[in-house]
């Protein structure tokens, strides 16, 4: 379980969010140069890497907020919470 620091609500079980994604996942440079496999991999397969990544969650169930959320995919502990993008 995630205990999330909102800005607004103070600390919350991570039932109330809803995950969102990545935060600004990086586009390709030339989109044009992809074929379809690869542009349809890029908009629908998340990454999924072991370390520090930022995330987007709602705060659906509180304040109703877009959180970035800088977490430790291995250990889970939040390094940062920020509203908005």
């Amino acid at each position: 379980m995630l205990l999330i620091d909102c800005p607004f609500c103070g600390k919350r079980n991570e039932s109330e969010f809803v995950y969102g994604g990545p935060a600004m996942p990086a586009r390709p440079a030339d989109p044009s140069a992809l074929d379809d496999a690869h542009w349809v991999d890029h908009l629908t397969v998340p990454p999924n890497p072991m370390g520090p990544v930022e995330e987007r969650w709602w705060h659906l169930r509180g304040c109703g907020s877009w959180l970035t959320i800088r977490r430790d995919t291995v250990t889970h502990a939040i390094a940062e919470v920020r509203h908005g993008g």
